[in-house]
């Protein structure tokens, strides 16, 4: 036998029980989702973008590799070429479907859209990065300076992708990740994931997929790149963290709490 209950008891009941299930993390998770969502057509010109993006990353990368060798009879590139692209896919796949604004931010951003030429300077030089350590690297392969063995290059591969991987968990975590130094509107302070463990855990990745990529292409010479890559990358980093202080509340406090900015239990 069903027992009926008034209008106003039941309104009571539900009540009650949308206040138990939506919790503020729910809340915080709606709003995120809200803030991430476009239209139907921006999906659309962010798809277009995308794909005329990755196209030109991939022919441009391929016409450099190849060029520089001066031939097609280089295994090591096709393996590094399907592993970096298959990365950058994924990754871009992902931000698609779960945070397309943070996408479209980070493909509309370059050098020029810095505000301080401090970082109109490292982004242009960071953004020439990836064509330093590939053409040392692909002319000591040519030249026969280095041998990498076969496990040397899968671990290169390894490392390329995951330096990608490390870039997934910050996206994940972290929807302000610009591809250059601001602040967004309605930004915090971000201090879970990996923010938890270091203040830069982007630039970790940077690192780990710039560390792969000459032994991928089978060089060791191609390592000493490395070096500058990382000055400009630290010199970057401590520009960033001196316009956070300034410019994001709680940056400061945050600093106080992670002692760590790159590298943990190092620096």
């Amino acid at each position: 036998m069903r027992t009926l209950i008034s209008c106003d008891r039941y309104r009571e009941l539900l009540s009650k029980h949308i206040h138990r299930t939506i919790t503020p993390a729910a809340v915080a998770d709606l709003t995120r989702f809200d803030a991430a969502r476009i239209s139907a057509q921006e999906m659309k010109d962010l798809s277009k973008k995308v794909f005329v993006g990755f196209l030109q990353l991939f022919i441009g990368l391929a016409v450099l590799l190849f060029f520089t060798a001066w031939t097609f009879d280089y295994w090591q590139v096709w393996i590094f070429l399907a592993v970096y692209s298959l990365s950058v896919l994924a990754v871009t796949f992902n931000l698609m479907k779960k945070d397309p604004k943070l996408l479209e931010r980070r493909i509309n951003a370059n050098s020029g859209s810095e505000r301080r030429r401090n970082q109109k300077i490292l982004n242009f030089l960071i953004s020439k990065a990836l064509i330093l350590v590939v053409v040392v690297s692909v002319i000591d392969h040519r030249c026969a300076w280095s041998a990498v063995p076969l496990y040397g290059v899968v671990a290169g591969d390894v490392l390329v992708a995951l330096g990608f991987l490390i870039g997934f968990f910050v996206f994940k975590e972290n929807t302000f990740a610009s591809a250059i130094i601001e602040i967004g509107t309605g930004q915090k302070v971000i201090s879970s994931g990996p923010y938890a463990m270091v203040r830069h855990p982007m630039y970790i990745g940077w690192l780990v997929t710039f560390s792969g990529v000459p032994l991928a292409l089978g060089s060791w010479w191609g390592l000493f790149t490395i070096i500058p890559i990382m000055l400009v990358i630290v010199w970057r980093l401590l520009d960033e963290e001196i316009f956070l202080a300034g410019n994001l509340p709680g940056y400061s406090e945050y600093q106080n709490r992670v002692q760590y900015r790159l590298v943990p239990f190092i620096w």
